[in-house]
């Protein structure tokens, strides 16, 4: 029986995840801190793969590695700190961003300039991600199994399309966004929606 065209998708990314040294050690590394729910995303799962796509053999600059993760019995920034401090430690070659989805809006207004709503879940938090293209997670499971976590599907990311994702970005958010990545000038092959 044929599979389905998300699965298909799905497992493309693992196996990009699998042959990348990089993206397995900061799987490995993020791992090791124990978390009930987590996963690397955003740039860096839309950078191992846009690279992929364009046969780029060596990875593309990457601004940090963002690990998300959910536990709303800890949301303090001093807390994330730590862990990224761990993480550092551990691969110290790295640049990374450690950040409570649990936490978000407590910070979002100060920095976006509206107010949301607490997230309910690591899924959740990945659904409001700005694009769609980068709106998906990358976890390693105990048994080294590779979960994705991608609430919008993985069209996006493997069609090169830049989109906004209206959950929690504004045009105008969206549109500097688009300015400041520089995505078609990166990534040749990228599309970029216009709202």
């Amino acid at each position: 029986m044929p599979q389905s065209p998300v699965t298909e998708l799905q497992d493309c990314l693992v196996g990009i995840v699998r042959e990348s040294e990089w993206f397995m050690s900061a799987l490995s590394a993020t791992r090791e801190l124990d978390l009930p729910s987590w996963c690397i995303g955003a740039g860096a799962v839309r950078n191992l793969v846009w690279d992929k796509l364009h046969d780029f053999h060596k990875p593309s600059l990457l601004s940090d590695i963002d690990v998300a993760y959910f536990d709303a019995s800890i949301v303090s920034a001093e807390h994330d700190a730590e862990l990224q401090t761990k993480l550092t430690a551990i691969l110290p070659n790295f640049s990374w961003e450690v950040t409570n989805q649990a936490a978000v809006h407590l910070w979002f207004k100060n920095h976006f300039g509206h107010e949301v709503e607490p997230l309910q879940s690591l899924e959740e938090a990945i659904a409001s991600w700005p694009e769609f293209a980068t709106a998906v997670g990358v976890t390693l499971l105990a048994d080294d199994s590779i979960q994705v976590i991608s609430p919008h599907g993985l069209e996006d990311l493997f069609s090169l399309t830049v989109r906004r994702n209206p959950i929690r970005v504004s045009i105008s958010t969206y549109r500097q966004r688009v300015q400041q990545k520089r995505y078609t000038a990166r990534w040749p092959k990228v599309k970029v929606i216009e709202c």
